[in-house]
């Protein structure tokens, strides 16, 4: 029988190749569009690339240093490869939470009638504004965790017991004390207000969508019923990708929330909450490949030469 660990190994080292390989496509995917066909490119792509290179580096951040430690690899990271590494994983989490946020806002906007007065306003100054939002992200979360860096240390505490933020490398400064709980709370703060904007962004794309699709049952039209339109495929992907995001979010927090206020601490918590953390990277680009015109229209041409091929090769 496979030993646990080796299992874990596995899949620790399976999920990074996956994360890094589906995010590095898709980027590819954004920059041929960008510089070989200027013309399908979206104002909406230029998130998307944002969010695929935040994901990659947040995949990067959380899997490497929890692989070494898997493997027993000892000293991997000293007092400032704990900031280092911390400073990028949080910012890169939080960017993450940030992008998806203006994402589904976005898309709140674009499929928002003309007619109401905010969208129409809004409309025309889409692109300077998710500029502003996306920088003003940035500065954001290097402010929150630029301040938190301090608090960050390589691991002195090897008996896993005590109040605070502890893994196999790094723990915070502070470990053991009461007043450690303010490592947090910053964190909790900024996180729930863009999961709120996300979550109220989805109602609204959900109440959309019911809408028209009672409206497309009124036209009494097969065809146009069951073609939704690219904004409803759109939107779908976002719902879905919003959807993923939330579920994992909250997993991912409630196990981060026990490790932290736990006496006891469990050496492999922190190894399966990164799992979860990486979830989301990892299975947003594959979600966000599911309706890209160039990707169906590869995969059409594939399978026609493939067909092709075989026809030939029947004939021969």
């Amino acid at each position: 029988m496979v030993p646990s660990n080796t299992i874990f190994q596995i899949f620790l080292i399976f999920q990074l190749c996956l994360g890094v390989i589906g995010n590095s496509l898709l980027l590819m995917l954004y920059i041929y569009s960008f510089f070989l066909r200027p013309h399908v490119k979206k104002l909406i792509d230029s998130v998307l690339t944002h969010l695929t290179i935040v994901n990659m580096l947040m995949i990067i951040s959380t899997l490497i240093k929890n692989i070494m430690l898997s493997f027993g690899v000892p000293n991997f990271l000293d007092d400032v490869g704990c900031k280092a590494v911390l400073f990028s994983f949080r910012v890169s989490r939080g960017l993450s939470i940030c992008t998806t946020s203006v994402l589904s806002t976005f898309q709140v906007i674009t499929i928002t009638p003309s007619s109401s007065k905010w969208a129409s306003w809004l409309k025309p100054r889409l692109s300077t504004w998710i500029l502003s939002s996306l920088l003003c992200s940035w500065l954001i979360n290097r402010v929150i965790y630029g301040y938190m860096v301090d608090l960050v240390i390589a691991q002195t505490n090897k008996t896993h017991a005590g109040l605070g933020y502890l893994d196999g490398y790094c723990q915070n400064k502070y470990f053991g004390d009461h007043n450690s709980c303010s490592f947090n709370t910053i964190i909790i703060i900024h996180d729930l207000f863009f999961v709120a904007i996300m979550m109220w962004a989805s109602l609204y794309m959900v109440i959309f969508l019911y809408r028209h699709h009672k409206r497309a049952q009124h036209l009494h039209s097969p065809s146009l019923s069951s073609q939704p339109s690219p904004e409803c495929k759109a939107t779908h992907s976002i719902l879905s990708l919003v959807s993923c995001f939330v579920l994992i979010y909250w997993l991912n927090n409630s196990i981060t929330l026990y490790g932290f206020y736990t006496k006891e601490k469990i050496p492999r918590l922190e190894s399966i909450n990164a799992i979860f953390t990486a979830c989301y990277p990892t299975i947003c680009p594959f979600l966000l490949m599911k309706n890209n015109k160039v990707i169906l229209q590869f995969i059409s041409s594939f399978s026609v030469l493939r067909m092709t091929c075989f026809q030939s090769s029947l004939h021969a």
